[in-house]
């Protein structure tokens, strides 16, 4: 039998092959492994965020009280953005890939298309946030629209008459630290508790721009030397606010109907 050269062309390419299947098979059997831990994190973090614009999250609460607390106060129902109603959510429902799912998501033209999604998920997941009598409090509706580097998404949380907000939070954006970025600042996103969603006509009034604080009922400052990512969160509630987003769900919450 001919001696293994490992110091020859051929000995040396082995060893690289051998080397590449074995780092191969140890990267995917740990990502096999971590699948699950990643999945759990992910879950999390959802319930994290949709506690904390609901007011239900403490600066001391632990990690192991979220999902307690979540499965308490929290009911996810889906909603048919068209009409409104609710539906039954498929099993293991994800909105991001229901987006890009043609069977499952609507494409929007561009006059349609103001915070440029592009496609628009046919079922949104919201949440029921529930009092200790377990009545509903508030809605928590989630929101995302194109800033000036990311798709930018978030929860809106809104009052059972469907018209006043509670709070926003921001969990996910690729904007700039110390710019864009501010949109996850308390400070800024505290200006949205007690605003208006629509006016007396009914119309979307929600706006974000350049002191628009001085319209007590719907305005909410634009974020200083951001105006791109402040007019990508005023362009997310033209559309989250209107018919092809939560406009119908809204409409049939303020009129008692859901």
């Amino acid at each position: 039998m001919a001696k293994f050269n490992k110091d020859s062309i051929g000995g040396t390419i082995s060893v690289v092959v051998l080397l590449s299947l074995a780092c191969s098979v140890i990267v995917a059997g740990s990502a096999v492994l971590l699948k699950s831990t990643q999945e759990e994190q992910k879950q999390l973090d959802k319930q994290k965020n949709i506690l904390s614009v609901a007011g239900l999250l403490q600066a001391d609460t632990k990690a192991s009280q979220i999902k307690e607390i979540f499965a308490k106060n929290i009911e996810a129902r889906c909603v048919e953005l068209d009409s409104g109603d609710y539906t039954d959510c498929p099993a293991n429902f994800d909105a991001k890939a229901a987006a890009k799912n043609p069977a499952q998501s609507t494409a929007l033209s561009p006059d349609e298309d103001p915070a440029g999604i592009r496609n628009r998920e046919n079922l949104a997941e919201i949440y029921l946030v529930k009092d200790n009598d377990g009545q509903v409090n508030q809605i928590v509706l989630p929101v995302y629209g194109k800033g000036l580097w990311s798709v930018m998404y978030g929860f809106l949380s809104v009052q059972p008459d469907g018209n006043t907000v509670n709070g926003i939070t921001y969990y996910e954006h690729g904007e700039t630290p110390g710019l864009g970025g501010e949109i996850e600042n308390p400070r800024w996103q505290a200006q949205f508790a007690g605003k208006q969603l629509f006016d007396e006509q009914n119309h979307a009034a929600l706006f974000v721009g350049k002191g628009a604080s001085a319209n007590k009922a719907h305005g909410i400052d634009a974020i200083s030397g951001s105006t791109l990512t402040s007019n990508g969160v005023n362009n997310s509630f033209k559309f989250w606010l209107g018919q092809k987003g939560f406009g119908p769900y809204l409409a049939k919450l303020k009129a008692g109907a859901n």
